[in-house]
């Protein structure tokens, strides 16, 4: 699809991946509306990008309606609000599964519906989910990898009838983002932390290209493969290597 002139909305745009991916956009010439919770730091991004700052919390009833009639009008939709957490599943606190899956899952499963409708009255459109190779399920990190297989299940169903919309799924590695203040500190020293610029990059690529999915880096979909053909080889593998 042309960016240019396109209405981009994007969650999570105070920081991170949403922050980069609002660069860019902007740079191609898309119209944005921003949706993020830390007021200030999306008041920030929307002066830098010309964009127009609409803090939603997408985990609160109020917030989530609010995304979802803004979705109803985009053109582009792109879904790279998340939360996380790692430790053994048995120590979570109270209500952290409830937060990942409502912010990781059930958002965009609403806005995208909510997008989708738009988009097919209007003759096109692109959702674009940022997930995680985390998909493929990492160990201590169970509920998250849920949510992000869930989203990329999500993905791959919508794209059997979505149309004229087109639906793409990126999958990142670990991004050096304020991810970790929630999540815990990224304590592996492979694979290394890649910027949240390489994701918004390759953003704009599924979108440019009408890719299916992408994974960041590259080779990371070999990751995605060994999963699906080998389970167990995969399962060794995650326990020796985390």
């Amino acid at each position: 699809m042309g960016l240019t002139g396109s209405r981009a909305v994007v969650t999570g745009a105070s920081s991170g991946i949403g922050a980069a991916t609002a660069r860019a956009l902007a740079g191609a010439g898309c119209e944005l509306v921003l949706l993020g919770r830390d007021e200030q730091r999306l008041a920030e991004v929307a002066a830098a990008t010309g964009g127009r700052a609409e803090p939603a919390d997408l985990t609160a009833p109020d917030g989530l309606a609010a995304a979802v009639e803004h979705a109803r009008g985009a053109d582009l939709l792109v879904h790279s609000a998340g939360v996380g957490w790692a430790g053994p599943v048995t120590a979570m606190p109270p209500g952290t599964a409830e937060a990942m899956i409502a912010l990781n899952l059930t958002a965009p499963v609403l806005l995208s519906t909510a997008a989708l409708d738009g988009m097919r009255r209007r003759g096109g459109g692109h959702l674009v989910f940022v997930a995680s190779i985390a998909a493929v399920g990492v160990r201590d990190e169970e509920v998250y990898a849920g949510t992000k297989a869930g989203v990329r299940a999500f993905a791959a169903s919508l794209r059997c009838a979505a149309g004229p919309v087109r639906v793409s799924t990126v999958l990142p590695g670990a991004v050096r983002t304020p991810f970790f203040d929630t999540r815990g500190r990224y304590e592996r020293g492979f694979p290394r932390l890649v910027e949240p610029e390489a994701v918004a990059r390759a953003v704009l690529r599924a979108v440019r290209r009408g890719r299916r999915e992408v994974f960041v880096p590259g080779w990371l979909g070999a990751a995605a493969r060994v999963g699906g053909a080998l389970p167990g080889t995969f399962e060794r593998l995650s326990q020796r290597f985390g």
